[in-house]
């Protein structure tokens, strides 16, 4: 038998032709995001050799082999002062480490970013980072991403919605023209930045990530950022040893969020303007950098020794440590950079000093799986740590290792903390962030199963003055309805009356002698049986109505059922008894 005719409206998504415009609007925003990301790399290198090494030069330099001695403590201070007087007179917006930025654009912004947000983003960042600021160019480059794919889409007749698809398409872009790491951008994306879980906003995003991955490769070159020895023939010891490393990372991501954002509550009660801050942890960059230089600029040399396993020991327990306090001040500071390349530096020394005790493979092994470990559990992202350190290393053999890790402390911080170190800000300026993904249950009901079946109708002979002495009897079961169904003398329907309507007619008469029919609505919106909730919820919500007569679909004037509010609310009560209610024993399936 075929399917019945009735299903053809149905499918398994929602997406229609609008995907392909949405795609073709990511192909120049993968493009221009790769080149913006290949200028702020740009400039902070030129600004790194000028303000460390007086040279007018562009050449990958790290601030730690400067030879100015004490004098490099005025070096961040003087960055500080920058990006403060920037902040002020400029852009508040500029201040952080991009995403929570970008998330908030999102959720609040009807994603839109400024022009001059976008322009004085990546410089701040630049001089923060190029003046021995111990960040990551990545939450940069996605803010920045992410306000070249909004600037676009304003260009144009988007809806927010899709406005939001290219803006995050922009943002992955970004993260993986930085580090050739088109999968871990889109994932990002995914778990931290769309909300949702649809095709018309993940193959834009895909399609703009890919893109920048390969303009990469003639602006930046190409790929892996951090090459090593790889890993092959994994045993089981390695596994729980990973297992044990994840955890470890869970509770030092919920050490690190409470250290920065303890950091960032002291500043708050300084008595002097927030834009003397970022100069304060500045000075703090400073001197912790004349006592360890490997913790200034982003570090990348230093993660790559860490991932090649020439860290450990003492030296990887200092640079933790070292690198922990200076970032979370400099951070708490309100200054501008990204978390993800100290977080990679962090989680690499973790697993580094954990190799002297893990006698199951190199310091090299458990220095990628701590960094993965740690990004995942820190910002709540372990697909996205899982690929992202399998893309900068391309050390594929470890994905069972990185798996395990990554979940063990992406669960540590899920049950410990309510906040990750990007959603804690947010909730600061006064907005709630969920992230958890699911089916709407509207979108999976229909509307027979939740309609009332039993529904109360009217003949149209009625008189307003009945009617109104049926639902002001509290017996009656019209008291309990918002709305009723008005029916001919053959059941058919013809109109529906509600309690405004009786209030609106006794107003113009008081005797109510006038008919129901003429104080109600005739042809009324209607439902049907066979379609989603959904549908019906947004033809309540777009005709301004609180009810639907349901009808059936071969005979608009036969009326089946009564969607009220109630109704709507039952499909989402399923939801809440299939979480919350808990059964013991077998009992029969039925269909």
């Amino acid at each position: 038998m075929g399917e019945p005719a009735r299903e053809h409206h149905l499918g398994d998504y929602s997406a229609d032709a609008r995907v392909l415009v949405l795609s073709a609007a990511a192909i120049p925003i993968g493009g221009i995001a790769a080149v913006v990301a290949k200028g702020l790399l740009w400039l902070i290198d030129a600004i790194t050799n000028l303000a460390y090494f007086g040279r007018l030069a562009a050449a990958p330099v790290s601030p730690g082999q400067n030879q100015l001695g004490a004098w490099s403590i005025l070096v961040p201070v003087a960055g500080g002062l920058v990006i403060g007087a920037m902040a002020r007179w400029g852009s508040p917006k500029i201040r952080g480490h991009g995403i929570p930025e970008a998330l908030e654009a999102i959720l609040i912004g009807r994603s839109r970013l400024e022009p001059r947000v976008a322009l004085l983003k990546p410089v701040s960042s630049a001089i923060s980072i190029g003046t021995g600021g111990p960040f990551g160019a990545e939450g940069p480059i996605i803010m920045t991403g992410g306000a070249v794919g909004s600037l676009f889409a304003q260009l144009f007749d988007f809806s927010s919605a899709e406005r939001k698809t290219l803006l995050v398409a922009g943002a992955a872009a970004g993260m993986s023209a930085v580090f050739a790491s088109p999968i871990a951008a889109t994932l990002l994306a995914v778990e931290l930045l769309l909300f949702e879980w649809k095709p018309r906003s993940f193959i834009p995003v895909a399609l703009a990530a890919a893109l920048a991955s390969v303009a990469r490769v003639p602006l930046i070159g190409p790929g892996p950022v951090f090459p090593v020895t790889l890993h092959t023939g994994l045993t089981g010891p390695q596994l729980l040893a990973a297992l044990g490393l994840g955890v470890a990372a869970g509770l030092a991501s919920g050490l690190l969020t409470a250290l920065v954002y303890g950091c960032e509550d002291l500043f708050q009660k300084l008595p002097i303007h927030w834009m003397w801050w970022p100069a304060l942890g500045g000075l703090c960059v400073g001197i912790g950098g004349l006592f360890d230089p490997r913790i200034l600029g982003v570090g990348y040399g230093t993660i790559h020794a860490l991932l090649r396993g020439e860290v450990t020991g003492a030296a990887a327990a200092s640079l933790a440590a070292d690198k922990g306090v200076v970032w979370a001040v400099a951070l708490g500071s309100g200054t501008s950079g990204g978390v993800l390349a100290p977080l990679l530096m962090m989680g690499g020394a973790l697993g580094s000093l954990a190799s002297s005790v893990l006698s199951h493979g190199d310091a090299g092994l458990w220095a990628t799986i701590g960094m993965a470990a740690m990004m995942g559990g820190t910002m709540r992202a372990p697909l996205t740590a899982i690929f992202f350190a399998g893309e900068l290393t391309r050390d594929w053999g470890l994905l069972p290792c990185l798996l395990v890790a990554c979940v063990a402390a992406y669960a540590v911080t899920v049950l410990l903390l309510r906040r990750s170190i990007l959603t804690e800000k947010i909730a600061r300026r006064g907005h709630h962030v969920f992230r958890e993904y699911a089916v709407d249950p509207f979108d999976i009901h229909r509307v027979g199963e939740v309609m009332d079946r039993d529904a109360p109708t009217v003949p149209t002979a009625m008189s307003v003055r009945e009617l109104a002495r049926r639902v002001a009897s509290a017996e009656d079961v019209l008291s309990r309805r918002q709305g009723t169904p008005i029916v001919d003398g053959s059941g058919r329907l013809v109109g529906i009356v509600t309690r405004s309507d009786l209030m609106r007619a006794l107003a113009r008469d008081a005797s109510g002698a006038s008919g129901v029919l003429d104080a109600g609505t005739r042809f009324p919106i209607v439902a049907f049986e066979d379609e989603l909730v959904r549908d019906a919820v947004e033809r309540m919500l777009s005709h301004d109505i609180g009810r639907l007569p349901v009808v059936a679909r071969e005979d608009p004037t036969r009326l089946v059922g009564y969607l009220g509010r109630s109704g709507v609310v039952a499909a989402r009560h399923r939801l809440l008894e299939e979480e919350h209610v808990r059964e013991r024993g077998l009992k029969p399936v039925t269909s």
